[in-house]
């Protein structure tokens, strides 16, 4: 079977989706996570966007050596040498950069005749080129860029050096029959395309990106891009599990294969979906809670029956064990630490501490202890930021009742470790609490959204909040869980806050479309 590489975008192109905001240790964490996945190339980040994004990538690059770690960068020899110092101490080096080739994007965003868009992409895959090993070129919006124009612009960005060519659906506008046909061309048509690997890069705006993506294979393209869970830009991108899985399962229609580790799919788009705020709906293909529940009665029976009347995925292809090892208020620390290295977290002794301890709290208040309370425990502990100077809640209060107006009193611990109390009331709960936090906090807060979820199921459930900002006119979104919503509601406006104002001084983040 023919291999296909896999690109995976989530810390990249998957970040870029609106509300998230990841910091450097989710981000690693991610990372992680990814490379246990089986992913061929992880794109880090854009490090000449941001001072916080540069440092990201650099950890990672240095910290994953099971897959090549990418950065995008624009056509300016400044973003490369950037990029450069970011991503040099990686296991294999390489660099994604982008420039757009339809009219519309050169006429009147590039300003730029296409001669002096062949030139810029020329210029910068060269001197791209003489620090990094490989160099992948995507024609931003190529779906809708004369053909002739880029068969004639690829052809001389892979004389200049490029390994990748790209061929980005960049606003989800074409359909598989398209797509396929556009492959088709350049392979036919450019003379050298024998010496670079063709890429495909889809987004959902029509629902499409997987079919394409797919389409894109049959027609000669050996790396996909996208993203975990199809998180990105508007409608987001291709789902990578879902193209992972429909190679598996119709072999008998695709002759490719991924390295991709199809157990690990759970458990990266659970940690995604948790670390980003972006719930999976329930029915997602293949990681939506509903994907292998069935509800019919003739459904039901048949799977009693035999499973691959209905199923088409067993459930354990993509990591979720009907075997799972349970652990409660006796379990030790031993036990404990084993069932964190099952959901592939490497606790330093004093994240070991402090998760085990949140997990003897939590067997107090509650009967079971789920892997879900676990895995969220795990997540929440690996990923705090201790150095953080940071607003801490110490206690809070909330008066209600059906003739009475709902009333918060909180005491806080402010960034400077001052301790403050205040009162005051709203419509509702949840209401008042951030009215009071909102009256002890010096940042301008506005809150934008709010989504209140249950980890795992039953009325003992943990609570989850995510909430999206702005504080001081940047978005921000933050999250809290805890077995109460009402302290789970002030967790996560806390938290939003607390990791906008590590961002304070850093310039806003820039945005790339590809």
């Amino acid at each position: 079977m023919a291999h296909v590489k896999v690109f995976d975008t989530t810390l990249r192109d998957g970040e870029q989706s609106a509300g998230v905001n990841l910091n450097r240790l989710e981000k690693l964490e991610i990372a992680k996570q990814l490379e246990r996945l089986g992913v061929d190339i992880m794109e880090a980040g854009f490090p000449a966007s941001s001072q916080g994004d540069f440092e990201a990538v650099k950890e990672i690059a240095e910290t994953v050596r099971g897959c090549s770690v990418t950065g995008l960068a624009r056509a300016h020899k400044k973003d490369i040498d950037i990029a450069w110092e970011a991503l040099k101490g990686g296991a294999e080096p390489r660099l994604h950069i982008f420039l757009a080739t339809s009219p519309i994007h050169m006429t009147h965003k590039l300003k730029k005749s296409p001669e002096e868009v062949v030139e810029a992409a020329v210029e910068a895959v060269s001197y791209a080129r003489e620090k990094f090993p490989y160099v992948q070129w995507s024609a931003e919006d190529a779906c809708r860029s004369d053909y002739d124009f880029l068969v004639h612009i690829i052809e001389k960005v892979i004389d200049a050096g490029a390994t990748v060519i790209n061929l980005p659906d960049t606003v989800g506008y074409t359909t598989p029959d398209e797509y396929g046909k556009l492959f088709d061309y350049v392979k036919q048509h450019v003379p050298n395309i024998n010496k670079a690997t063709l890429s495909a890069h889809c987004h959902d705006d029509l629902g499409m990106a997987v079919s394409n993506s797919l389409a894109a294979i049959e027609h000669g393209a050996t790396q996909i891009e996208g993203t975990i869970n199809g998180i990105g830009e508007r409608a987001g991108n291709a789902a990578l599990e879902e193209i992972a899985v429909a190679l598996q399962i119709r072999q008998d229609r695709y002759d490719f294969q991924t390295n991709m580790v199809l157990k690990e799919i759970k458990r990266t788009s659970d940690l995604v979906s948790r670390l980003t705020g972006m719930m999976v709906p329930g029915n997602k293909a293949v990681v939506g809670r509903n994907a292998f529940a069935h509800e019919s009665g003739i459904h039901q029976d048949g799977v009693l029956k035999e499973t691959t009347t209905y199923e088409i995925i067993t459930p354990a292809m993509v990591g979720i064990d009907s075997n799972r090892m349970v652990i409660g208020k006796h379990s030790g620390r031993h036990a404990f630490k084993q069932k964190a290295e099952t959901f592939g977290f490497e606790l330093t002794e004093t994240k070991l501490k402090e998760a085990f301890e949140s997990f003897k709290n939590l067997t107090a208040k509650k009967k079971e202890v789920t892997d879900d309370d676990l895995f969220a425990i795990l997540t929440d502990t690996q990923t705090a930021n201790e150095d953080q100077p940071k607003y801490e809640l110490k206690a809070f209060q909330v008066q209600y009742g059906s003739i009475n107006k709902p009333t918060a009193t909180i005491l806080l611990t402010t960034p400077d470790g001052v301790e403050v109390e205040r009162a005051n009331t709203g419509e509702g709960s949840v209401e008042a609490i951030y009215n009071t936090l909102d009256d002890l906090i010096d940042e301008d807060v506005h809150l934008q959204d709010y989504q209140l979820s249950s980890i795992g199921r039953g009325r003992d459930a943990l609570a989850e909040v995510h909430v999206q900002l702005t504080v001081n006119d940047r978005q921000a979104s933050g999250r809290g869980s805890a077995q109460d919503v009402l302290e789970a509601s002030a967790q996560a406006f806390l938290n939003a806050v607390n990791r906008t104002l590590y961002n304070f001084n850093k310039p806003p983040i820039q945005k790339a479309q590809v």
